[in-house]
């Protein structure tokens, strides 16, 4: 427990995954520590390709493709200390964590032994699994559906029984945009309550004038 008491709850950044039909929450993964670093990139869409691009430069096909980066750190050190409260951390050490964000990129193994089933009896076409919907969360200025396309995990150190007890994980994510999903999907609103968000913080910026850039008399 925090000896200051009145101080802000920390907040935690992570994946919520989302049943895609009904939009239901299955599972959130906290981030055991909230990362130093976040990287974003974005692509920027213009529109029509070198012709199209002088022709008309400053029309925008759609929200640019955003990428983000980010290393997670997760430790079994605090749970190792009191054992008797933690036994998946004893029996296990940092894998179920790891398992919990591992398994997003899996299809679920019942699904792997029902295709195998339909394809042994001559269904001539098998749908690939659908995964739940990744919706990355840090802060509530920062919700946004996503599609886990890099994971790589260090593990550092291992209990006797090669459990590993600490770990790194780096995950790629690339954004969902209306452009992917529609509007209709639960995807596309989530991006679009993200672009206007961002809109309202562009909002609260307070602009310099020309003044400022040394350009008063060149515009």
């Amino acid at each position: 427990m925090s000896t200051f008491p009145n101080s802000p709850r920390l907040l935690k950044a992570g994946l919520a995954l989302l049943d895609p039909d009904t939009a239901a929450v299955v599972r959130v993964v906290a981030l055991q520590y909230n990362p130093d670093t976040l990287t974003r990139t974005l692509q920027v869409q213009g529109a029509g390709g070198d012709a199209g691009g002088r022709a008309e430069p400053l029309r925008l096909k759609g929200p640019p493709v955003e990428t983000i980066k980010l290393d997670a750190e997760i430790d079994a050190a605090d749970q190792l200390e009191f054992p008797a409260r933690n036994r998946a951390a004893v029996e296990a050490g940092v894998q179920p964590h790891l398992a919990a964000l591992e398994t997003i990129v899996y299809p679920p193994s019942g699904r792997l032994r029902l295709n195998d089933l339909l394809a042994n009896l001559g269904t001539i076409e098998i749908l690939p699994a659908q995964a739940p919907l990744a919706v990355f969360v840090w802060s509530k200025n920062r919700v946004v559906p996503v599609r886990v396309t890099e994971f790589s995990i260090t593990e550092e150190a291992f209990d006797p029984a090669l459990n590993p007890i600490r770990a790194k994980v780096s995950l790629g994510l690339r954004v969902l945009s209306v452009n992917d999903v529609g509007l209709d999907h639960r995807a596309g609103g989530l991006y679009l309550s993200y672009q206007q968000q961002k809109e309202r913080l562009a909002g609260l910026f307070r602009p310099g004038g020309l003044a400022a850039l040394g350009a008063e008399d060149a515009l």
